[in-house]
């Protein structure tokens, strides 16, 4: 197993690796609009990634990654781990490469994405949450496989190629802005889980201050960067809608690109979530998961300071339908 992991843990990611998968991303996929918003009276920018094709920015770092594959490596398949986007982004590249694809998720991820990740043609596998270590799942998968290679996996967050290609939407931003106000991005809020898509804007646009926002109780990145080591989340961790962002730690991969670089972490509510669900749909008509809706929750909640030159990034709109029209109607 270690043969199929060290690859990826040897190589960190670079600059360099984020221009150049700023490159493939856009040979394939149009940019994602970035549009002006007003918050508490100052003008800023929502990026909107939720409209990817598979509706969130995973679809930028499974397609770096997965396009860096040897022909030996595509032929043994690759094997995942998410909660739902990251799964979907593996899928969606696996089938345009011919890569056969297996993704470990949760049983209680929302149906919308275990049906979209099928739908891609990927097997998924699913594990109990809590209660069984998704990791330790898809190693296993990976050693029951045999053969050599063995399938490639590909890590949701603690991957340099995956990290680059996260890191494509902040080049595409500043280009963006650049053109449409002639500004350079001064911060970036970004809804965080492991800390992959924080990690790559922090590599994509090194003048711009990143600030990771977490659920409340799952704020494992903030409190890393708070200590300078790893933190796990605690058992008792309370229940959170942000599905999307609940990975028991990060990785010191990201950690490392993040220290000396990340503001300190921010928490939201799920309150405070829904509220910007509601907001984007009424102000920007925009249907936006409660993980995909963090980062802009700690903006409307004055927990991060805006200015002209900020760029919230707006990350998965996979809602599930259900909760997502209880949200809608709910008082404000």
């Amino acid at each position: 197993m270690s043969s199929t992991v060290s690859p990826a843990m040897s190589r960190l990611p670079t600059r360099g690796g984020v221009l150049a998968a700023a490159e493939a991303v856009a040979a394939i996929l149009p940019p994602t609009p970035l549009l002006p918003v007003e918050i508490g009276g100052t003008p800023c920018w929502v990026k909107a990634e939720n409209l990817q094709p598979i509706g969130a920015f995973k679809i930028r770092g499974g397609w770096w990654r997965l396009s860096n594959m040897s022909e030996a490596e595509r032929a043994a398949g690759v094997v995942a781990v998410s909660s739902g986007n990251h799964a979907q982004g593996v899928a969606w590249a696996a089938r345009r490469l011919g890569i056969a694809a297996t993704i470990v998720m949760p049983r209680d991820a929302p149906e919308v994405k275990l049906t979209n990740t099928q739908a891609l043609g990927a097997r998924v596998v699913l594990y109990d949450r809590p209660g069984e270590d998704r990791d330790a799942v898809a190693a296993n998968l990976i050693e029951n496989q045999g053969g050599t290679p063995r399938a490639t996996l590909v890590h949701a967050f603690g991957d340099p190629w995956v990290i680059e290609g996260q890191g494509s939407a902040g080049i595409e931003a500043a280009a963006q802005m650049g053109d449409l106000a002639g500004l350079t991005p001064s911060r970036f809020i970004a809804c965080c889980g492991g800390g992959g898509l924080a990690a790559g804007l922090a590599l994509a646009c090194p003048d711009a201050a990143i600030n990771v926002v977490e659920p409340a109780g799952w704020d494992m990145v903030g409190k890393a960067l708070l200590t300078g080591q790893i933190v796990q989340a605690a058992a008792d961790a309370p229940s959170t809608i942000c599905d999307a962002l609940q990975p028991t730690a990060t990785k010191q991969l990201n950690l490392d690109v993040l220290s000396g670089r990340a503001e300190p972490g921010v928490a939201v509510s799920d309150d405070e979530v829904r509220h910007a669900q509601r907001w984007a749909f009424a102000n920007m008509r925009m249907v936006v998961e409660p993980g995909g809706a963090a980062a802009l929750a700690a903006a409307l909640a004055g927990k991060v300071a805006v200015d002209a030159a900020t760029v919230i990034m707006v990350t998965g709109g996979n809602a599930d339908p259900a909760a997502f029209s209880a949200t809608i109607g709910a008082d404000s």
